[in-house]
This record gives C-alpha cells, structure tokens and sequence, in this order.
C-alpha cells in the first residue's frame, strides 16, 4: 500500500524544498498521544455521573469530586487538564468538542489502536490492519519518511509506552530510534540517573504486560530530548486507556491530570533550550475515541457508537491563537501527517496522496501555499 525502499528515493527528489524558499519558525514538531482519552473528558471535564462506586469503580468518591467536580464544564476541564485550558486554549488551538459543532474523527473503521496509530502516522486508514497483533507494518509513516531528508537524518525518535510500536513504525525497515515497551531506555555507558531508570524499568511490578507506567516512560522521554536533541518526535502514553478499560474511573481522571502535566514540563524544558525555544510545534491527540453511558466509556471499536470521535490540539509558533475551534469543518485523524510534514515545509500529501492534506488553519493559511509551490 506504501512505497518502501528506492521508491523514497524518487519521493525525496519530486518533493525537496526549492532553493531561497521562506523557512518557517518551527523547526521541531513533537507529536503527543494519549491513548483512547475521549473527547468529553477533554471540553467537559469529568463527568460527575461516573465519579462514585458504580459505575465508574471510584475507590475514594469524595477526593475525586474534591480534586476534579466543578460547578460547570468549563471549570471542570480546566481542573483537570489546566495546561490545555490556559495555555494552549490561549496560544494554540484545539478541535473536537461535538458541543461546539467542532467533529474530529478517525476515518478508519475499527476505532482501535493499531489502526488508529497508523491512520495518523501515514494519513490513511488501511484496512488490512485489523488488529492490533496485526505485524509489522506495511505503510511509512511520516516519520520514517521525514528521516530519509539528509538534515533530519537520525533526529526522528519514538518514544511510546505500548509495546507494538515496533510494529507500528517497522523498526527494522525504518531504522528510527526508538524506546518503547518495557526494554531498559538506555544502552551502553549510562549516567547514574539513567542507570537507576533501566533498574526501575527491569524491577517495577508489571501491571500493564505491555507497557510500562506513563510515569516512567516520561522520565525516559526527558532523557532522550537532553541527550539526542531530535527534530521530530512521537510520544505515546498509555495508562488513560488502561484505567478505562479495568473501569477504573478515578485512575483514568488522575493519568489524564497527569499527562497534561507532563505536557507542560515537556513545553516549558523545550521551550528552555535554544534549538527548541519558538521553534517547535506540539501536535497532541489520541488514536481513537470510545462509548458513553455507564458502560461503553469503557470500550471502544467497530461496535461501539461514539469511538470515532477523537480531538487534536497544536501549540506553536506557525500556529494562530485561534483557541477551542467552534463551527468548523471536520478534520480527520489521516491529516496529522501531513500537518507534520507541512510544519517542516515538506509535502507528504503530495508524496502520498491517499493521505488526509494538512490541517491549514491549524498551520497558518499561508503554510500551505508554501507547502503547495514545493510540489
């Protein structure tokens, strides 16, 4: 379905950039997911019906409504994702919420993971991939693309908490760097930092067979940023999946808390660094929706109404402050690839026509008239 191997070649050559062409600002574009995080919990907050015993298996009712209830929607989301609502909701933009007449959606039709991921990666759905034990991937993604350019060459990394990322990004034929699952994120000489994180990955009781917590993953991404300085980075978290689908609506809420926190971090040590500061563009979303009621917020799939709806939000300097998007036109989950290669003046949709154009306004009008004249 992807053309693999010398066909890159002739790709890179019908899309280099043309000599003297404006650059754009950013320079770096990271690509943050948390998995299977719905859209309601992103504009409305936590949902109070869900907040207690059944159905939402809260162990501690009182300090989840403490921590997350408000009087209202607004001031529910902003409890719980503070970084969002003050900062990228001022400075950025954000599409999804179904209130506002704002649709974001999979295109895919098995609302689940592996599909989801590789919808957004290579900027069309495929439906040969079925499940999530599907193999290894037969399409390139952005990023396997994105490092075949000589100046990103070995600065495009993964970092994911999910064990199928391998798969998904095909490891072995895009050669991208990549920390994923539980191996120990660091090989060869280590600091004693780094040394006592590979002990906590190899020692930590594993709750999750598949993925390590977001808390551990996300002291490996800090490591990597400091010491590889990549230009284009993905960054999977896990756990608002898991809590979801063991029911655990307390546990879901505080993950979500705390990835938005870690977001934060993230922006504020970049935006700390000369080669990130006001040159990188933040893309976060996640790979799929799920149900609603007392029981399908659990689920998702084929199956389940509602799991299609997913949300994306951008944070950068080629970004207008246009904040929470309201009546606009769908955007799909096949345009996040583009966007990325447009934010690095480069045409994946071009190169890739099956993929989903990027998201133009979220880039700036003139971002792709730019991107187009390089076709």
């Amino acid at each position: 379905m992807r053309a693999a191997g010398a066909s890159l070649l002739a790709i890179f050559l019908l899309t280099a950039p043309a000599i003297g062409e404006p650059a754009r600002r950013t320079e770096n574009v990271v690509l943050i997911v948390t998995d299977g995080l719905r859209w309601q919990e992103v504009f409305r907050g936590g949902d109070p019906d869900l907040m207690n015993e059944k159905p939402g298996g809260v162990e501690d009712p009182g300090a989840l409504r403490r921590d997350f209830l408000r009087e209202d929607a607004r001031a529910r989301r902003e409890a719980l994702l503070p970084f969002f609502w003050t900062v990228i909701a001022k400075e950025g933009q954000i599409y999804g919420n179904r209130d506002e007449a704002s649709v974001a959606q999979v295109t895919n039709r098995y609302k689940f993971s592996y599909p989801g991921y590789n919808e957004m990666i290579t900027g069309s759905a495929d439906p040969r991939i079925d499940k999530n034990g599907f193999g290894l991937n037969p399409n390139v993604s952005v990023f396997e693309w994105l490092n075949g350019f000589p100046e990103l060459r070995d600065r495009v990394a993964v970092i994911g908490s999910w064990g199928v990322f391998p798969a998904i990004f095909n490891r072995e034929r895009s050669r991208l760097a990549m920390c994923a699952g539980w191996d120990p994120p660091v090989s060869g000489r280590t600091s004693p930092r780094q040394a006592l994180l590979n002990d906590l990955y190899r020692t930590t009781t594993r709750y999750f067979s598949d993925m390590p917590f977001d808390s551990l993953l996300h002291q490996a991404l800090l490591d990597y940023v400091a010491s590889h300085s990549p230009r284009v980075l993905f960054v999977g978290y896990g756990e608002t999946d898991e809590w979801a689908h063991d029911g655990r609506y307390d546990l879901l809420l505080r993950s979500a808390h705390q990835v938005d926190a870690f977001i934060r971090e993230l922006w504020i040590r970049m935006q700390s660094l000369p080669q990130y500061k006001g040159k990188t563009t933040f893309i976060i979303t996640t790979d799929h929706g799920r149900g609603s009621g007392d029981t399908d917020w659990k689920n998702h799939g084929r199956d389940v109404d509602g799991a299609e709806n997913i949300w994306i939000a951008l944070l950068g300097p080629d970004t207008p402050p246009l904040g929470e998007r309201k009546r606009v036109s769908r955007v799909t989950q096949g345009q996040i690839a583009a966007t990325i290669a447009a934010l690095l003046g480069r045409d994946y949709h071009a190169a890739f026509p099956a993929s989903g154009p990027p998201l133009e306004e979220a880039i700036g009008k003139d971002a792709s008239l730019r991107s187009a004249r390089r076709r």
